[in-house]
């Protein structure tokens, strides 16, 4: 369990140290009212997981290492609470066509990206 527990909490802080950096490097870029780091970071996030979804479909990869990359850095990487805290901004600020483009970019790219992740993985 405690192993467990220490890989939560080092793969989390390694995601959300390149959760930040993301958004450090798309902030430099663009600064309008689309949320475009959060796209970015649960987009990306869902390629990865995709990919090793592939990976660990094909190899043995243990509990503890799953636990670590899954929770941990991509669960800490990806953000939930930013996505739907953004779609509130964009609702209160009146943007509602960003905030429907944001809702369904995110869902069915995130899915479709999921899917290409773990395909692109098998042709490999």
């Amino acid at each position: 369990m405690i192993y467990k527990l220490l890989a939560v909490a080092f793969g989390g802080s390694i995601g959300a140290v390149a959760r930040y950096l993301v958004f450090l490097g798309v902030g430099k870029y663009y600064t309008g009212v689309f949320p475009w780091a959060s796209l970015t970071v649960n987009l990306t996030g869902a390629f990865v997981i995709g990919i090793l979804w592939g990976l660990f479909d094909s190899i043995y990869v243990s509990p503890a290492m799953r636990t670590f990359l899954f929770i941990g850095i991509l669960g800490s990487f990806t953000t939930f609470s930013t996505f739907t805290f953004d779609l509130l901004n964009l609702y209160r600020d009146g943007e509602v066509k960003m905030f429907i483009a944001y809702l369904l970019s995110s869902n069915i790219l995130g899915i479709a990206l999921v899917f290409l992740g773990f395909y692109i993985f098998k042709l490999i």
